[in-house]
């Protein structure tokens, strides 16, 4: 049994899953738990490689009663008993989860921080700049299973919302500083659109968007279930998205769409799909890992019109 631990957040656990993929593809009697946060347990649904799903209920650890829930579920890890332990987080925490497991073999990663790496028996070193798939596929070495030539994101059907047959999606929130953006971008690219394309523009995330928005808009900000969200971006002719979980979901479903990194590293961190577009530093290109990546700048609203006549003519052409 081999124990995977990766709670969150969601494009991380988009990231891990060609590692799942390419362990039950070469070897399907290795019995994979999974460690992962309740909020993402939902990307492992039909998950062929996952056996178990281990809920990390980390929210319900907070305060004085939530330490106690904490220690008996730390405790409650030496049920597992794993012959091996793939730490793919790399923080303190998974590493005393490894630790307590009970696992005979413990993997982490070379760059695992907090001093988690000294609780490991193996380190993987990993390459500096790579892009994190990549980083977590160098953890199949030890295992005796070689890197995939293609990655797998095997991941639910999900479900569609009630929508028109052909839309595009716009999701402009991300938690991280500085990565939405603004509300006179999403109506200038809105503005865009609707003067290059007739499709109607789905507005999704966890945001308030501006009033007045124009053009045809769908608005389910703050509507859609992850399983939803899944469903939509299965069905739609092109998604334009801040760095944040839905940009990595929309690559590893490989649809067509455009990545925006004000200031993050698309080579690290950016859609893992050589059909993506990346807008970054004032310039639209196509995703690249072996690429240097640009000097940060905010996106604006010229750069947001930009990205709505590339969106346009792309989800157009699919006609």
């Amino acid at each position: 049994m081999l124990l995977l631990l990766k709670p969150g957040s969601m494009g991380d656990v988009i990231h891990s899953l060609p590692v799942v993929a390419a362990i039950h593809r070469s070897r399907p009697d290795i019995r994979v738990s999974w460690v992962i946060d309740p909020r993402w347990a939902q990307l492992l649904e039909e998950n062929p490689g996952v056996a178990e799903v281990v809920l990390f209920p980390r929210e319900s650890f907070r305060g004085a009663a939530g330490f106690f829930r904490a220690v008996r579920w730390y405790a409650g890890l030496r049920r597992l008993q794993p012959d091996t332990v793939l730490d793919l987080q790399g923080l303190l925490r998974s590493a005393l989860m490894a630790k307590l497991s009970g696992g005979k073999n413990l993997i982490g990663l070379g760059d695992a921080r907090e001093g988690s790496r000294f609780f490991y028996h193996q380190r993987v070193e990993v390459l500096p700049g790579e892009h994190a798939v990549d980083r977590y596929l160098r953890a199949l070495a030890p295992l005796g299973i070689s890197r995939p030539e293609v990655c797998e994101f095997p991941l639910p059907g999900g479900v569609r919302p009630r929508l028109p047959e052909r839309y595009v999606v716009l999701h402009p929130f991300a938690r991280g500083l500085g990565k939405s953006i603004g509300d006179a971008e999403i109506k200038a690219f809105l503005d865009e659109f609707s003067r290059a394309s007739p499709l109607p523009v789905v507005l999704v995330g966890f945001g308030t968007p501006p009033p007045d928005l124009p053009g045809p808009v769908i608005n389910l900000t703050g509507k859609t279930s992850l399983l939803e969200l899944i469903g939509m971006l299965r069905g739609s002719q092109f998604t334009v998205s801040v760095d944040s979980g839905p940009m990595h979901l929309a690559a590893a479903l490989h649809r067509p769409m455009l990545g925006i990194h004000t200031w993050s590293n698309p080579c690290r961190v950016g859609p893992y799909s050589p059909a993506a577009w990346i807008w970054q530093g004032g310039e639209i290109r196509l995703q690249d890992l072996r690429r240097s990546p640009l000097p940060e700048a905010p996106f604006s609203e010229a750069a947001a019109r930009e990205a709505a006549r590339l969106a346009a003519r792309e989800a157009n052409s699919s006609c």
